[in-house]
C-alpha cells in the first residue's frame, strides 16, 4: 500500500513538473509568436520579462488563496481548523519565488526597461527617481515581508504587504501619460484582486479536500466547495466586467475585431478570453456535480482540470504585460 501511494506521489509530482515546463513555455516563446507578421518590434528579452511577471503572478494567488479559503473553512460546521486540519503552507515558497522574481523585474526597470548585461549595469539608485523604479521596489519589499509575515505566528498579516502588491502592479499597469489612468488601475486592481482570490482559492480548496478526505467526511468537503463556489460565481462576475472594461479601453469597440487578430496583444487577449471560457465551462460542470451528483466530491475532477487552465491564464496573463499596448495615446 505504502509503495502503491509512494508511486502515486511520484506521478503527481512529475505531471506537475510537467504542467510546469509547459505553462513556462507560454511567456518565453509567447512575444515571438505573437508577434509575427503583426509589423510589431518586439522589446528586448520579451521573454523573460514575461516570465518573471508569470511567476510574480502565481507567487500572488497562491497566498491569497491560502488566506481567503482557510477562512471559509473555518465557517464549516463541523469541521476541524488546526495545525493538522489544513495542508501545509505554500505561501513562504510563493513569497520567496515573487522576491526574485520582482528583483528581477527591478533590475530590468533599473537599466532602463532593458536587460542588464551585468551587475555594473544596474543602476539602484535610479530606481528612486522614477515612478516605476518605486513600484518596483515596493513589490521587492512587499514580497520579502509577506514571506517574514507567513512563517510568523500571525500568518494572516501577510495579507497587508500582498495588498501593497496588488496596488503597485495597478499602478504600474496604467503609467501618468495614459488617458485616466485612475480609473484603469482601479479596474486592474479589481481584476487582479479577484483572480487571485479564484485561481490561488480553488488549487488550496482542492488542497484541503484531499487532507481531509477520509477524515472529516464528504458533508464537510462539501460544504467547503460550496462555499467556495458561491464566491466563486461572485469573482466571475467581477472579472469579467473589469477585464472588458480593461479591453475596451486598450483597444476602441470599433477596433477590436481588427485588432484580436492584427495585434500582438489582440491575439494574446483573445488567447486568454478562450482559455478564460473553458474555465468558466468546467467551473458550471464543478457546480452541477456539487449539486445533483450522489457523491458531490465527484467535482473535484472537473475543478482539477478547471486548476490547470487558471494556471495557463496566468501565464498568458504575463504574456500580456511584455506586449506592446495596441492603442496610442
Amino acid at each position: 500500500m505504502a509503495e502503491a501511494k509512494g508511486r502515486a506521489g511520484a506521478g503527481r509530482a512529475a505531471a506537475v513538473l510537467v504542467l510546469v515546463a509547459l505553462a513556462a513555455l507560454i511567456p518565453l516563446l509567447g512575444p515571438s509568436v505573437a508577434l509575427d507578421g503583426t509589423g510589431e518590434a518586439e522589446a528586448p528579452g520579451a521573454g523573460g520579462i514575461a516570465l518573471l511577471r508569470t511567476v510574480l503572478f502565481a507567487a500572488l494567488c497562491i497566498p491569497v488563496g491560502e488566506l481567503f479559503v482557510n477562512r471559509l473553512a473555518r465557517s464549516v460546521p463541523g469541521a476541524e481548523i488546526g495545525p493538522s486540519g489544513v495542508p501545509p503552507s505554500w505561501s513562504p515558497f510563493a513569497a520567496t519565488a515573487g522576491f526574485v522574481a520582482a528583483l528581477g523585474l527591478a533590475s530590468v526597470v533599473a537599466t532602463g526597461n532593458l536587460v542588464p548585461d551585468g551587475l555594473s549595469d544596474i543602476d539602484v539608485g535610479g530606481l528612486y527617481a522614477s515612478r516605476d523604479g518605486k513600484l518596483a521596489l515596493l513589490e521587492v519589499n512587499a514580497f520579502l515581508v509577506a514571506g517574514l509575515c507567513a512563517m510568523s505566528r500571525r500568518p494572516a498579516t501577510q495579507v497587508w504587504p500582498l495588498a501593497a502588491v496588488i496596488v503597485a502592479e495597478a499602478l504600474r499597469a496604467h503609467p501618468a501619460p495614459e488617458h485616466a489612468p485612475l480609473t484603469g488601475s482601479a479596474l486592474t486592481l479589481v481584476h487582479l484582486t479577484c483572480a487571485a482570490l479564484w485561481a490561488g482559492g480553488l488549487l488550496h480548496a482542492l488542497r484541503i479536500l484531499r487532507l481531509w478526505h477520509g477524515r472529516q467526511g464528504t458533508e464537510a468537503g462539501a460544504a467547503l466547495l460550496g462555499l467556495y463556489a458561491r464566491v466563486a460565481a461572485v469573482l466571475l462576475a467581477a472579472i469579467t466586467a473589469t477585464g472588458v472594461g480593461s479591453s475596451l479601453r486598450r483597444m476602441p469597440p470599433e477596433t477590436v475585431l481588427e485588432q484580436l487578430t492584427a495585434t500582438a496583444y489582440g491575439r494574446a487577449l483573445l488567447a486568454k478570453v478562450l482559455l478564460a471560457i473553458a474555465v468558466a465551462a468546467l467551473a458550471l460542470w464543478a457546480r452541477r456535480r456539487l449539486r445533483r451528483a450522489a457523491d458531490p466530491l465527484t467535482a473535484c475532477a472537473p475543478a482539477r482540470a478547471e486548476v490547470v487552465v487558471l494556471g495557463l491564464v496566468v501565464a498568458v496573463s504575463g504574456l500580456l504585460t511584455a506586449l506592446p499596448v495596441p492603442i496610442r495615446w
